[in-house]
């Protein structure tokens, strides 16, 4: 027995100095991985401006109140916070985003598994018979081939050493695109709700232009039916009253259009919802029932922390990074462990004796030599995809920036513009109301009181429209912004 032992101990020595050996070969060229992927990280390289153009100035900016998470409560619609937080909630696109999230999380996870070792269970039972054809020395036919049983378990280790960072930075990859797909719900999540409540204020808008043209053919028709008096009566022509008719007819044909608009956008409505026309009801109201917020931006480098478009166009690139760094650890050694451990025995009953125990313990290194071009062709591409990732994130801060000019600059005009068409509705319906009053009393010609109905039913149509344009301008404002803000961290008066 002491022979044995000493025997086994020489035998587990032999077995571990080839693996101290290599493993102080490796060590050796572990740090060469330092200097492997000191690449440049591409910056973005963009100036950013210290205030808004058509916002509040740098003092005042720092200061504006941000927009809350859920800034569609400032129109004070009951119903349009309704539609919204439905919509929030059934949206599909939405929740194919959700799904999107899942898949990229997944992957994730299958990436980074190539950082920790693999293990498996092996189990096997065969009977073996061999052929008394191949038996050396033997007649062919003279015996029968040998039969045995063969049992076998063991366990299967694989690991890769990630010297050079290759399956690190791969990790890095799929992380940073998990967090792209995050950004990239919340893009969805903001489009939906901008649309949704576009959607609604066309419908307002649409009603408000309905009750506009059916007064305007009441009125027009009360206008007819005075001409006609006056036509029986001798003072009037026939051609004053085709006039007029042409004119009702004209009011009425507007009707159509505006109830299909009206139509299409509850249909909108629904889909956004996620739910079946059918089962949704819109009220609506008036565009003059909700109120205008007040949205001041803050400072433009805010922006670039807010607007979730920029926020995805950043991941994707920083994935574009960490997807360089692997494509250049693709050309250095990838270095495997392997071991397998276990029983095997021609009979279940010694199946788990000591002397059954085997082991086999492999590592292995790999420089790649020759493939043609595949390596460095990876490696271009992945340069490339880096490039143009950078650009299309330069062009998402600049873009976004652009939007928040146009969105301020469109609420000041729209702004003006339905003070302006305000006073155009007075002043038409005062010219309005007296020609009417001069027609009845026969103080007026027809060609008058048709140019003034006119005009003032162009002028309470424009106003609808004005009014349409600014709320959109400001929901366009809130979507330029990113959409709402959270609130800003709490300085305790330690920290100050």
């Amino acid at each position: 027995m002491p022979g044995a032992e000493k025997e086994k101990e020489a035998g587990t020595k032999a077995w571990g100095r080839p693996f101290r050996t290599m493993l102080q070969g490796l060590c050796l060229t572990l740090p060469l991985g330092g200097c492997l992927l000191t690449g440049d990280k591409p910056e973005p390289a963009l100036d950013i401006p210290a205030v808004y153009k058509f916002g509040p100035r740098k003092a005042a900016a720092a200061e504006a109140a941000v927009p809350p998470l859920d800034w569609w409560r400032a129109f004070r619609s009951r119903e349009l916070t309704e539609i919204i937080e439905a919509a929030c909630e059934g949206n599909l696109d939405i929740a194919a985003a959700v799904a999107r999230i899942v898949q990229a999380d997944a992957t994730a996870r299958i990436t980074g598994a190539a950082l920790l070792p693999t293990v498996d269970l092996n189990g096997s039972a065969r009977r073996i018979r061999t052929s008394q054809t191949t038996v050396a020395g033997e007649t062919p036919g003279s015996l029968g081939g040998s039969e045995r049983n063969l049992f076998s378990t063991s366990l299967t280790a694989s690991y890769e050493i990630d010297f050079w960072g290759k399956n690190r930075s791969a990790l890095r990859r799929d992380e940073e695109l998990a967090v792209g797909s995050r950004y990239a719900r919340e893009v969805v999540a903001l489009t939906t709700v901008v649309t949704a409540a576009n959607a609604y204020f066309q419908v307002l808008a649409a009603q408000d232009r309905l009750r506009v043209a059916r007064n305007n053919v009441a009125s027009a028709t009360g206008v007819l039916n005075l001409i006609q008096q006056r036509l029986q009566a001798g003072t009037a022509s026939a051609l004053d009253t085709s006039q007029q008719e042409s004119l009702v007819n004209t009011q009425r044909a507007t009707i159509p259009p505006l109830e299909q608009t009206l139509r299409l956008n509850k249909l909108t409505l629904a889909v956004l919802m996620g739910r079946s026309p059918e089962s949704v009801i819109i009220r609506g109201g008036s565009l003059r029932s909700i109120a205008y917020p007040r949205v001041t931006p803050g400072l433009p480098s805010e922006l670039l922390a807010q607007r979730p478009d920029i926020r995805q166009a950043e991941a994707n690139l920083a994935a574009a990074n960490a997807n360089v760094v692997n494509a250049r650890a693709q050309f250095l050694p990838s270095i495997q462990l392997t071991a397998e451990g276990g029983y095997q025995s021609a009979l279940l009953k010694t199946l788990l004796r000591p002397e059954s125990a085997f082991y086999t313990a492999v590592a292995s290194l790999t420089q790649p030599i020759f493939h043609g071009g595949q390596l460095l062709g990876n490696l271009d591409l992945t340069k490339g995809q880096q490039d143009e990732l950078l650009q299309n994130y330069r062009k998402a801060v600049i873009s976004a920036f652009s939007d928040v000019e146009n969105a301020l600059d469109n609420i000041r005009k729209t702004a003006e513009l339905v003070r302006i068409q305000r006073e155009v509705v007075t002043t038409s319906r005062r010219a309005f109301d007296i020609s009417e009053q001069r027609l009845r009393e026969g103080t007026v010609d027809l060609v008058t009181v048709l140019q003034t109905q006119q005009t003032l039913y162009q002028a309470d149509d424009a106003l609808v429209q004005a009014r349409l344009a600014h709320v959109l301008a400001i929901v366009s404002l809130y979507q330029a912004l990113g959409g709402g803000w959270l609130p800003k961290p709490m300085v305790s008066a330690d920290a100050r």
